[in-house]
């Protein structure tokens, strides 16, 4: 079996969505200033580097992360490959893009994936994203979870719309994956966002495995 770590490893070296916590990872105590061991401590946002929103995040009613369902964080995926050239993915996009007739999980992969090494710590406010009407496709397919490779499914600046198409129909959202290194095809899913009471979302562990 292979495998696929699909997540941004946690660091200052990442972006940071304008306005949230900047990621702080300091240690406390040092066994070399004679403590008995090293322990780190972490000030980050919760939608740090790869990480699930909760419906909690746009909607004030919605549910939070520890209430996600595994069985929409865990299975079998589609990564579908956008062309470079198309920066907004719309209704017109999700039809013609080749997702099966009964795909419940969903990455795209697009010129985003290549900014992760491009600008490192740089945010960029050029992302493709996902526009509602592309969202509201997506929920009427029947997709359970949708994964774009940059910190947030939407376009920037127009976060809203789209998120409420998906969060409203309780589609689980995966942001900020590195797809670099992962072609467009079938594989299987592991994305287990930490288990934070309360939280309107988490950073996430995600992998993808296929058989050889």
């Amino acid at each position: 079996m292979k495998f696929w770590d699909i997540s941004l490893p946690i660091s200052q070296g990442i972006p940071v969505w304008p306005g949230d916590p900047d990621i702080s990872i300091k240690r406390v105590s040092k066994i070399e200033d004679g403590a008995n061991a090293n322990v780190s401590r972490m000030d980050i946002g919760c939608h740090t580097g790869t990480h699930v929103d909760a419906p909690y995040h746009f909607l004030p009613d919605g549910k939070t992360i520890e209430t996600l369902p595994l069985d929409a964080l865990i299975g079998p995926v589609q990564v579908i490959r956008i062309p470079d050239d198309i920066s907004v993915i719309t209704e017109d996009v999700v039809l013609a893009c080749g997702i099966r007739t009964g795909t419940v999980r969903v990455l795209f992969k697009t010129y985003n994936s290549a900014f992760w090494s491009k600008y490192g710590s740089q945010f960029r406010t050029e992302f493709a994203g996902i526009d509602d009407t592309g969202a509201q496709a997506l929920v009427e397919m029947g997709v359970k979870l949708v994964g774009l490779d940059y910190l947030s499914v939407s376009p920037f600046r127009k976060s809203r719309p789209t998120h409420e198409a998906f969060l409203k129909a309780s589609v689980v959202l995966l942001e900020g994956v590195d797809l670099s290194a992962v072609d467009a095809g079938d594989y299987n899913l592991v994305c287990l966002p930490l288990k934070i009471q309360g939280a309107d979302g988490a950073p996430a562990r995600a992998v993808l495995t296929r058989e050889d």
